[in-house]
């Protein structure tokens, strides 16, 4: 038998979450971010679920390449662009879109022999100062381009910075900057991603990049993902292996950092950072056992946790722990774990055993 540790991926709820996008932005195209193995879900079972999806956004040729053999002829596009112009024959063999962000790119493609036509996406830094040409060179970057034989379209996107705090006056600023960038250009726009989505109206352009919303987590600050109409995809458990009764002042787990405050039962987890399940979890985590509340005491070891049963006293071995998903959102977990729900679905590990929901 197989450990119990499972990641169950609800494919209905991603629908719905792609669904929500479309309501967001009718008028644009969206491009499904699955970079990441579609942030710990599954690459090509996820991109399989999504129908309706112009384009998908990866990070890297070996992801898009993993899309292309498993059959998917719609628009693939390399966030990064390339990484080495010995890369040119393999992205324009399998007709893949490139994203220019550096000089160096340019050259690359100038020299490289491209047998088919190219579209290009042109990152314009906004404001947010990472991946990207200054606003006032696009026009130049653009002659650049043209002089290219095989470069067939040009579209142009940025990035936001801080478009998940709706008070923060800078994505107002990028929107402008880029908007100015592209006014005496021709082509197609992207801007918004999960937050400028549902949080920057101005954002919506011809294209969409839907992320961290597709998979169920919040991209606004200070709002839930179910108060955003959000749906969780990926659901994480396991199972309780030992039940027992521990007295008051009993250590628990390495360090002893944390004493029982009364006698009590503890619960132990087959789950760990082994898994995924972050190591710097702080005690009083929320975990759900048997649908019910519980909390995490003691270090997060590699292949077990141990959990406070104070709340379900009818807690026996073998019953089913939810770490986060269906009835515990993972923004709450990631709080308390001081991190995202971006890290804690790219996380999870390969012991884990993967259940798709259609």
């Amino acid at each position: 038998m197989s450990r119990p540790a499972r990641a169950r991926i609800n494919l209905r709820a991603l629908q719905h979450n792609f669904s929500l996008v479309q309501q967001a932005a009718p008028d644009s195209q969206v491009m499904a971010i699955v970079k990441a193995n579609a942030y710990g879900h599954g690459l090509v079972s996820i991109a399989q679920a999504l129908p309706g999806a112009a384009a998908f956004g990866v990070s890297c040729l070996d992801e898009a390449i993993a899309l292309r053999e498993a059959g998917f002829d719609r628009r693939i596009v390399l966030l990064e662009g390339l990484f080495g112009p010995d890369e040119i024959s393999l992205i324009n063999g399998y007709r893949l879109d490139v994203v220019v962000h550096h000089e160096s790119q340019l050259q690359w493609l100038a020299q490289g022999h491209l047998l088919h036509p190219l579209d290009v996406w042109l990152k314009i830094d906004s404001g947010m100062h990472r991946l990207g040409f200054a606003a006032d060179h696009v026009r130049e970057i653009v002659a650049h381009l043209r002089k290219i034989p095989q470069i067939e379209t040009v579209r142009y996107m940025t990035h936001f910075s801080c478009a998940d705090d709706l008070d923060n006056p800078d994505t107002r600023l990028q929107i402008e900057v880029f908007n100015q960038a592209v006014a005496a250009v021709d082509g197609e726009h992207a801007l918004a991603n999960s937050a400028g989505i549902l949080g920057w109206p101005a954002a919506r352009a011809d294209w969409v990049r839907p992320g961290i919303m597709l998979y169920g987590g919040s991209p606004l600050r200070g709002h839930t993902a179910q108060s955003l109409g959000l749906q969780p995809v990926m659901t994480l458990g396991t199972r309780l292996i030992s039940i027992k009764t521990c007295k008051r002042g009993d250590a628990i787990g390495y360090g002893a950092d944390w004493r029982c405050p009364a006698d009590m039962r503890i619960g132990v987890a087959a789950i760990g950072y082994g898994d995924g399940y972050p190591r710097h979890a702080r005690n009083g985590t929320p975990l759900r056992v048997n649908g019910h509340p519980a909390t995490l005491v003691g270090r997060v070891s590699m292949d077990m946790i141990s959990i406070n049963l104070d709340t379900v006293p009818n807690a026996q071995v073998g019953d089913e722990v939810i770490l986060w998903g269906e009835g515990l959102p993972i923004d709450e977990v990631a709080e308390a774990a001081s991190t995202i729900s971006y890290e804690l679905l790219c996380g999870v590990g390969t012991r884990v055993q993967f259940e798709y929901i259609s």
